[in-house]
């Protein structure tokens, strides 16, 4: 059992704050990611929480037990680093033994926890091998492997697969979440890419700039962004935010056209936002939907991407059927799906309506 509440969490650098009162809780055997963009201090919080930084303000509290100055080898907790952090003289064996044994444990529990281990990562073949010796994917398996030996109430991933391929990401993704269930321990995973987030988190925390800006699942953050940042951050092509001006019953942009919405905000000047499956386009120019030029498209083998440039000189994303064809710097209107559409505040970037 893993509960840990984070409450007004602050860290300075010499006279720099980075982190400016994080509040949180994450429930047991959650899986919960920090997602947001480079420098917005993710990594340092997970820092915090691991105790391999001291925090300047605010409380950690790992199951009822203040954890403020608990050394990091008591509190309980397993990191896995973004390099890896294999010994290179060692053989996959003795990497993953090494701390166990730093924890005082009998030789035979040790091979017991490693036996487990090797099984449900599938080393078997590679204990004799040193991490030179490697792929990357292999080099993961064994620095999380190692983790596993200590039966952590709390695993830590930074960023864990960032120096991977493509395709092995993915692979190892899987890998992950199958784990996450096989042991039933709470999870705290950093990345600045979304779709790992979203992919893999019961709950996913949006930070930005050292603050928090939305806690919620996937399908919450996506359907419902909280701000203007979250509803661009969360969504790949990312959601496009057009700004436009109320009138009545419709919404229009300067020289750019209009689009009948039904129900609107009442703030005259908002910013309408639009992800790719909420928009149609349409050949040449009507009098109903925003006026566009087209730019590129994307195929994708089942949909296809068209990027169109609006009279305001907004790019913005359209997900169409493959076989569309819109030729580059064709004329094309986009019209939009009220119920799919989102509206912000033009000056601070809240969300309008529900």
């Amino acid at each position: 059992m893993a509960q840990l509440s984070l409450r007004g969490i602050k860290k300075r650098f010499k006279t720099t704050e980075v982190l400016h009162g994080i509040d949180l809780e994450i429930g047991d055997r959650e899986l919960v990611v920090f997602v947001g963009p480079s420098g917005c201090g993710k990594s340092t919080l997970l820092r915090l929480i691991a105790g391999l930084d001291p925090i300047s303000d605010g409380e950690f509290v790992l199951n009822g037990k203040l954890m403020n100055d608990v050394a990091p080898s008591r509190r309980g907790i397993a990191m896995v680093f973004q390099s890896y952090a294999l010994y290179p003289h060692m053989d996959v064996y003795e990497n993953m033994a090494f701390g166990a044994r730093l924890m005082g444990l009998e030789k035979v529990e040790v091979e017991r926890r490693i036996a487990e281990a090797v099984k449900m990562l599938r080393l078997d073949e590679l204990l004799q091998r040193k991490p030179r010796e490697l792929s990357g994917g292999q080099r993961q398996r064994v620095a999380i492997g190692r983790a596993l030996v200590r039966k952590p109430d709390v695993f830590l991933l930074d960023e864990p697969l960032s120096n991977l391929d493509a395709a092995l990401r993915s692979e190892v993704r899987l890998e992950i979440a199958r784990l996450h269930r096989d042991i039933g321990g709470t999870t705290i995973y950093v990345t600045h890419d979304q779709v790992e987030a979203m992919t893999l988190a019961d709950k996913i925390v949006v930070m930005n700039a050292g603050r928090i800006e939305q806690v919620g699942s996937p399908r919450d953050l996506y359907e419902r962004p909280a701000n203007a940042f979250v509803a661009t951050f969360i969504g790949s092509p990312r959601m496009t935010l057009v700004d436009v001006a109320r009138d009545g019953t419709s919404l229009g942009m300067a020289n750019g056209g209009s689009v009948a919405m039904g129900a609107i905000p009442q703030e005259k000047n908002q910013r309408l936002g639009l992800r790719p499956d909420a928009v149609r386009l349409h050949d040449g120019h009507v009098d109903q939907g925003f006026h566009a030029q087209v730019i590129y498209t994307e195929y994708l083998g089942d949909n296809a991407y068209v990027y169109v440039r609006l009279a305001d000189g907004t790019l913005l994303a359209a997900r169409t059927a493959p076989n569309d064809n819109f030729a580059p710097d064709a004329p094309v209107t986009v019209t939009v799906d009220p119920a799919t559409a989102h509206f912000f505040s033009a000056e601070d970037g809240r969300r309008l309506m529900p």
